[in-house]
Order: structure tokens, then sequence, then C-alpha cells
């Protein structure tokens, strides 16, 4: 049997020539190295080489540490044949580290789209004082007290989490709560589920719950869910200390529904085909909780509420409701969800740091392979995760949050609830949470993201209707987009558009300011229908094109043909090019090739100019950083697009849903450079790629007018884009 001077020097973790040159006390002692460490180094957290950390092995295993068991001995004899980890990492986990925050603006947009599902945030009330607060944590405690001193546990750590808009509130100021609510009803949310705390009659945290039912003009959806535990000193890990008891009864289990059911007649109590919606948070903490919810069915029949509808969150347990008597149950990650531990894989973590580190990706990967649990479930997403504004270096923190990735996630759960669930009133997604700050659980807006996830939301919405909703209609009418920089060739063009009798057609024009007259001169006399707008000369035909996209969509076309005047004058062939791509987008046969394409692909969502469509990867120039940016507002990042085809020169039909995430964007003048006479690198010149973005976001395709999704590659004639 080897000596454990035998197993170290036989080692390459244990470097004698760098033990002694790192630690020169060992040779005054006149001891060997391996001895040394074996006997006192290892006891003095000294490391045997660079390639194995001491300190790191304890502290990220207990069992050893408790043992009181060399490290290297453990790990060699031991520990590297159950895969655990000798040093901390030195680079990051993911090749391109944690994303950058990228600050979104509140955008302009308040349009009203409809849902695919009813999406519900969580919603904290600790964000005013309390007596029972100011005698547990201090005078004036509420959960901004954690949040403020909030510190960095690495690099890259988005720590602390400040406030934007609605700055450091106070949720006993009713106008706060209306500001809530504009903004969640701006970004879809459908309803807040109020945390309630309720301790055998005694109340916590009331207050607001309380000003939402005195004020009716706070006017979106609410339920409850009762927060059935007990109340420990639990942020400061005292797990046992409890500062507030649950005493159940089934007096107190009367007594309880009794007092809520104020909450369940009010109007705006959201409700499941009429049946008030009450959420238990953890039901296994009840004595019986099927007797307990039965007591409050029969008591609500008995007085005036009627049937109820009753969830439970897994937050610590994933029964069946069915086993409570319970209608559904409700996902609630992170909890309860066994996603890969990397607190080892986090380069440059701080030395404080005690807590564990989990990969948050996981839980958007699982999220394309959904399966159903065989009982009334409701998906469940949480935008990002990290607790140690309240547990301070002993918290949990979910690495590789963004509002990118979060879109994937609840588009792919919105996607998933519309197939699994047929009953539209029971088509829930719970988000974790509205304003969980102290848990880093937050939609609310940031000095970091700013509006990023808000948007992330709604535009998961959008994108996850446009995917389910029926192929739209076939019509007759045809919206004919223009941007008339050069008059002579709006005339050739409403010249050729004059032939056009199959289809009723209607020009949407923009112009610049100063060929308003003329512009307005030439459309009075070509007898056609047209809608003109005159803008600043900015953002090329794409904010044009956007702008007038609000009326082209109000007017209720389904399908349009986008075409722009631009000689491109930077091209010896532009004439060549124009004339090409008009030909096949705005004769009277090529309208009917397009249409019958759209009537037979379902799928196709642009059409483009056979010889015009090119790969994402060709001619990047200098647009990629652009392009990545509006593609992450869409849940998409560049490596998710390489393949994707796109339209050359921003002229194609589409249908009119195809271009609505982009719309969704909310662009306006302040994003699009000034016109300086660019040939590439602005943002239009990135919207001209990202249109097909929009519509692969929408599950549509890019096809030419030959019918053929294939691209032209390397062979483009016209490869000089812009």
């Amino acid at each position: 049997m080897q000596s454990f001077n035998d197993i170290l020097n036989g080692s390459e973790l244990f470097d004698s020539e760098w033990y002694k040159e790192t630690y020169p006390d060992v040779e005054l002692l006149n001891m060997e190295p391996a001895e040394h460490y074996l006997k006192y180094g290892w006891r003095m957290l000294r490391d045997p080489s660079v390639e194995f950390s001491t300190k790191f092995y304890l502290k990220f295993n207990a069992d050893v540490k408790e043992a009181g068991v060399n490290p290297l001995i453990h790990y060699i004899t031991q520990g590297i044949n159950e895969g655990r980890v000798c040093k901390q990492a030195t680079t990051s986990l993911f090749k391109d580290g944690i994303p950058a925050p990228v600050y979104i603006k509140k955008s302009q947009l308040d349009f009203k789209f409809e849902s695919p599902v009813r999406t519900i945030c969580f919603y904290l009330p600790q964000f005013h004082a309390i007596p029972e607060n100011n005698e547990w944590w201090g005078d004036g405690f509420t959960e901004w007290s954690n949040v403020k001193p909030a510190k960095s546990q690495f690099e890259g750590h988005h720590q602390p989490h400040i406030p934007d808009e609605l700055g450091y509130y106070n949720l006993l100021d009713v106008d706060t709560q209306r500001r809530q609510i504009a903004l969640a009803k701006q970004y879809g949310i459908d309803g807040f589920c109020f945390y309630f705390y309720w301790f055998a009659g005694h109340r916590l945290l009331e207050q607001p719950l309380l000003n939402y039912l005195d004020n009716s003009d706070l006017d979106l959806p609410f339920s409850l869910c009762w927060a059935n535990e007990n109340w420990c000193r639990r942020w400061d890990g005292l797990e046992s200390e409890i500062l507030i008891a649950q005493d159940h009864s089934p007096a107190d289990d009367i007594e309880f529904i009794k007092y809520v059911s104020k909450y369940m007649h009010d109007p705006r109590y959201i409700r499941v085909n009429g049946k008030p919606l009450l959420t238990i948070y953890r039901p296994s903490l009840l004595p019986d909780a099927k007797a307990t919810v039965e007591r409050w069915r029969t008591w609500c029949r008995e007085n005036g509420i009627g049937e109820i509808y009753m969830a439970y969150t897994q937050s610590f347990e994933k029964e069946s409701p069915n086993v409570y008597g319970i209608d559904a149950a409700i996902e609630f990650p992170p909890n309860n969800s066994n996603i890969p531990n990397i607190t080892h894989q986090i380069a440059e973590l701080s030395d404080e740091f005690t807590g564990n580190i989990y990969d948050w990706s996981e839980l958007v990967k699982r999220s394309e392979h959904y399966s159903d649990p065989g009982y009334q479930f409701f998906r469940g997403v949480t935008p990002s995760w990290d607790n140690t504004a309240r547990r301070k270096n002993n918290g949990t923190i979910l690495y590789g949050s963004s509002p990118c990735l979060y879109q994937k996630w609840l588009f792919n759960a919105a996607l998933d609830t519309t197939q699994r669930i047929k009953n539209p009133d029971e088509r829930f997604v719970f988000i974790n949470a509205w304003n969980e700050w102290a848990e880093g659980a937050h939609l609310e807006p940031d000095q970091a993201y700013g509006f990023g996830y808000l948007e992330a939301t709604r535009m998961a919405l959008v994108r996850a209707q446009l995917c389910i909703q029926p192929v739209s209609s076939h019509q007759d009418k045809l919206a004919v987009v223009i941007h008339a920089f050069y008059l002579d060739i709006l005339e050739e063009m409403i010249a050729e558009l004059q032939s056009v009798t199959e289809w009723n057609i209607k020009l949407f024009v923009t112009t610049p300011y100063q060929n308003e007259q003329e512009a307005q001169a030439l459309l009075q006399t070509s007898g056609l229908a047209y809608h003109l707008l005159p803008l600043e000369n900015r953002g090329r035909d794409v904010l044009p094109f956007l702008k007038i996209m609000n009326v082209v969509n109000q007017e209720g076309y389904n399908y349009l043909v986008k075409v722009h005047t631009k000689r491109s004058e930077h091209r010896e062939d532009g004439d060549k090019w124009r004339d090409d791509l008009f030909s096949k987008l705005i004769t009277s046969a090529a309208i009917d090739n397009a249409m019958d394409i759209f009537r037979e692909q379902p799928k196709v969502g642009i059409i483009g100019p056979e010889g015009h469509i090119v790969p994402m990867n060709f001619y990047w120039g200098s647009n990629a950083e652009k392009v990545e940016k509006l593609c992450y507002r869409m849940g998409y990042k560049l490596d998710d697009i390489r393949e994707i085809n796109f339209v050359a020169g921003t002229m194609f039909f589409a249908r009119v849903d195809t271009i609505k995430p982009l719309l969704g964007l909310g662009l306006t003048d302040d994003d699009f450079d000034m016109e300086a006479g660019q040939i590439d690198g602005t943002i239009a010149h990135a919207i001209e790629r990202v249109i097909a973005v929009a519509a692969n976001s929408v599950k549509h395709t890019v096809s030419n007018t030959n019918g053929e999704s294939m691209s032209n590659h390397s062979s483009y004639a016209f490869a000089k884009i812009g």
C-alpha cells in the first residue's frame, strides 16, 4: 500500500520545486515539501501546485472539510473518480461570457394585441414598512433594505439591481401601483398574483392589496397566492428561528376563506370560467390539504362565491394537484428544477462567497422539449434569479440570464400552453416575478437592462400569437408601399401599376417633405387610391416603411409589396439592379405570381425577387453589430440566424403579420442615423437583414418569386448591397 508521501510525489498535482519556491519557510524547517504539505501545508490552506487549490477544494467539498482529511490525498484517491473539481475556473464558463447588459429604452408603442395565453406575474408586496418588520429587521425595513447594499460576487455579476423608471418606490403610494399597472398592460401582462400573508388571522403586508380594492381605477386583474409558510430568519441563514408561525386548524381554514372572499367578490379578480382563482404556495405544509381545500369549496358554495378554481405552486414538490383535490399545478422555476451546479466553473469568484451558482440557460434548453406531466399544469418562467441581496455571500445565483434567452423561454412556454391546454380560460403562463428585486427576479425596469425584460415579454407573446393564429385570409387587395425619393421613378412606377386590374391596390407613399406637393400632384392624377405620408429624409426607405406600416395595418391589409425609388448612385449597375427588381415586383404578372405563392404556401412570409435572395453571412460589411443588437431584441443570437436567407435591396412581397415583430421594436427617428451618404453600416442596412429574422421569429420563411427558398449564395449578381 502506497504511503501518502508516495501518493503526493507520484502525482503531477504536487510540484515539490514550486512548493519550495512559493513557501520559503519549508526549507528553513528542513522538511521535504510533501511532508510539510501533509502535516501543515493543507491546514494552512497552502496549494500543492498551481493545478490544485486547497482552499477551493475544501470550500466546495464540505464532507472533506468536516472529515478533516487531506484534500489533495482525497482528490487523488477518490475525488477525481467522483468528478469533483480541484480548482476554480480561470476562464468564463461560456464562450462569450455573460452577455453584457443592453439598456432598452421605454417603448413609445402602446398597442393592443391578442395574447395567446393569460400571462400572470407573481407580485411581492414587501415594499413598505410594517411594525413587525421594524421589530425583526430594524426601523424602516423594506425589500429595498436588502436590495441597495447587494454586492457583486464575480466579474460581470449584475449586482446591485438599481430600479429605473419606478425608483425605490413605496407601495403605500397608490400612484406607484397605477404606474406599475400601466407598464404591465403596455407590455402584455394580464394580471398580478399577489402573495398574501395570513398567520391564523394575523395578516402582514396587506395594505397594498387593500388599496387595490379601494381604487377601482387600478384596473389590472389580480388574484391571491397564500404564502402559507412560517416566517423565519431565513435571510440570515437561521432557518430554525421562527418569527411568526402558521397555526393550521379546521377553524382557521374557515376564517381564512371567509376573509379572502372579499377579494374574490371584486370584479377585477382573476377567474377561470367564472370561478375565482385561489393559489396556495405549499399545500404539503397543511395537516390535511385535501380536507382544507374541500372546506374552502364548501364554504364558497354556501356563501355566494360559487365554485372556486384552485392551483398550487410546485415550489418544493411535484405532486399531481389531484392529490390535494386541487385543479392545477403551477411550475415555479427555479425552485424544484434540479439544474447543473456550476459554482466551480465561475472565474474570479469572490473568496467570501459560500453559496451556489446554477446554469440558468438549462431552463431555456428544456423549454425546447417540454413534456406533458399528465395533469393540468401551468408553465412558469423567470427572467433571472439571484438572491444574494438577501442571503449575501451565501446566496443562490442563476448564471447566464438575458432578455434574449428569457424571450425564447416565454415564447416556448406560450406555444406549449396553447398546444396542450384546449380551454383558453386555463391557458395561463406564470412569471416569477414582477418585482422580486431581492431575488433578482423582476420585470420592472432597472438601470442595467432598462425595459429589456418587459420588451422581451411582449415580443414573445406577439410572436407566439402570430405563430398559432390561422393564416391570413386571402384578399383581393394589396398594399403597395413606396418610398419616393426620386419622383421621376415614382412616375414610372405609377404608370406600371395603372395596368394592374386583377387586384384592388392602394398606394402607401412616403416622400421627403420637399417632395410633398409634386408627389401629391402625381398621385392625384394617377387614378389610383393612395395615402401620402411626407416626412424627414432619414432612415433611407426603411424608417418611412416602418412608419407607414402602422397605416397599412390599421386599414386591414394582409399583404403588401414594398418598393422604393432610390437609384443607388454608388453602384455602376444601379439602373439595371432597380429595373430587375421592379419587373419581379410591380407588374401585373409579378403580383399574380406572388399572391399565388402566398395562397399555395401558407408558411411563406416574404417573397423576394428571384436572384436577390442571399444568405445572412453574405457580405456582412459593417452591419454585424447592429444586426446582432436588433436580433437580440427579437429573441435571437447572431449564431441563430447565420443560416437564414434575406432579401437584398429591401424590395419584396410580404404578409403584414410577418413584419409585426419588427414593428414591435418600436423604433423611432432617434434610432436611425442622419443621412450622410452612407453606403453601409447604418441601422437601415441592418434592418435589411432583420426583416428576414422577423419572418423566422413567427415561423415564416423567405421565398423567391419562383416559389423557392434557396438563396443565390456567392453567385449574387448584384453583390454591392446598398
